[in-house]
């Protein structure tokens, strides 16, 4: 099936692999977080055990440097689109408010990213991820 909108995560490439699952994640959260329409409706096996929703569309993963993600992070601006960043110094942080105050503590343009997500309709997060590659 084809949707009409796009999610997309973009993760710098030079990562150790269980920092980029984690950043994936977190970023996946505040996509769902933030755009509470891409969530699809709850589960239930046959034995009545109810289940968190998910995702209601596929999420692609990009790999990308902190040149593309920057460029990634600036279109989707300009667009206006729901945008979530994480950066280096989150890495060294163990709390949410540490997290905020670490990217309020950097103007936009010297955010040292690791990761973007994004979601939007499909022909515009294709324009703002040109050029990326799939994570593999």
């Amino acid at each position: 099936m084809r949707f009409p909108t796009k999610i997309v995560v973009a993760i710098r490439g030079d990562l150790e692999t269980w920092r980029k699952l984690n950043i994936t994640a977190f970023l996946a959260g505040a996509v769902a977080g933030g755009v509470p329409e891409v969530l699809g409706k709850p589960y239930e096996d046959g034995s009545a055990n109810r289940y968190l929703a998910m995702f209601r569309q596929p999420v692609v993963v990009y790999v990308a440097d902190g040149v593309d993600l920057r460029r990634v992070r600036q279109r989707a601006v300009a667009r206006d689109l729901p945008t979530a960043v994480f950066t280096e110094e989150i890495l060294g942080t163990d709390n949410d408010d540490d997290n905020r105050a670490a990217v309020r503590a950097v103007g936009a343009d010297a955010l040292n990213l690791v990761g973007v997500a994004l979601y939007g309709p499909r022909n515009a997060v294709d324009k703002v991820c040109k050029g990326l590659a799939l994570h593999s």
